[in-house]
């Protein structure tokens, strides 16, 4: 394991575990956790062994509860936008178009940048315990870190505007109700249950899984006929590889696939 200020990264066997870990304020977001974050990512996608990321936050009480408020108050508009803006942008976008599959682990509170954290992640598993909003608007702000963008890509959009113009926090069940989230499973069961999925998709085939995240990203950004097209030609280089024949010669003679990532 290793730890860079407020993050820590683990493996266990082929899956990466990044773990915020500033329990005493929260899990809560500022410069050095978001740089640190990005480098988390960094290592483990660019370790060949590990096929999918788990994120979570340390202790029982939050994931990730928010930016630092006193730090928020404290800035002006230029040098936010210079500064904390353009580094959690950059540093959510890394987690967005990362080709590893990425899972979120909601141990408990996600507020504010939380939820904008959860939202580039591709699966959600929240605890039952756990607390979810977009609180900005009770401070005369709102979502800037992704949310009123991904948000209403992601979830009904007036699903979405109630959210951000309340401010007011869901249940772990009312996100998995949303489409905000995958499942709600006992606190207690919260890491078995990421882990055990990031373990099923490990064993599919790492080079197939990047291809198919970004067909899925680029697709969304395009109208329906490029997407297509788009689509038509990355399967085309899906069926070049050694994955996609060792996968249908592996059901032909009723075997498992050992799949090598080319």
């Amino acid at each position: 394991m290793s730890t860079q200020n407020t993050v820590t990264v683990s493996h266990q066997g082929p899956i990466g575990i990044i773990t915020i870990d500033n329990p005493k304020s929260m899990n809560a977001l500022n410069i050095p956790t978001l740089i640190a974050l990005e480098s988390a990512l960094d290592s483990l996608e660019k370790n060949a062994e590990i096929r999918a990321i788990v994120v979570t936050g340390a202790g029982n009480k939050a994931f990730v509860a928010g930016g630092d408020i006193a730090d928020l108050t404290s800035r002006q508009g230029l040098a936010h936008y210079q500064e904390f803006a353009e580094i959690i942008h950059r540093t959510f976008r890394r987690f967005e178009d990362c080709d590893k599959p990425t899972i979120g682990a909601v141990n408990g509170w996600a507020l504010g940048g939380g939820v904008e954290l959860l939202l580039t992640l591709d699966l959600r598993i929240v605890a039952d315990t756990a607390k979810l909003g977009v609180p900005e608007i009770t401070l005369g702000l709102f979502p800037g870190a992704g949310g009123s963008q991904r948000l209403i890509r992601q979830i009904p959009l007036c699903q979405a505007k109630e959210l951000m113009f309340l401010g007011e926090t869901i249940t772990a069940q009312e996100s998995v109700s949303l489409g905000l989230c995958n499942r709600v499973v006992p606190s207690a069961d919260l890491m078995d249950t990421a882990l055990d999925l990031a373990t099923k998709i490990a064993a599919k085939s790492p080079l197939t899984l990047k291809l198919l995240k970004r067909t899925i990203r680029q697709g969304q950004e395009m109208p329906l006929t490029a997407s297509l097209a788009h689509e038509q030609a990355m399967i085309g280089l899906v069926l070049d590889s050694h994955d996609a024949h060792e996968g249908c010669n592996a059901f032909l003679e009723k075997r498992t696939a050992d799949f090598q990532g080319k």
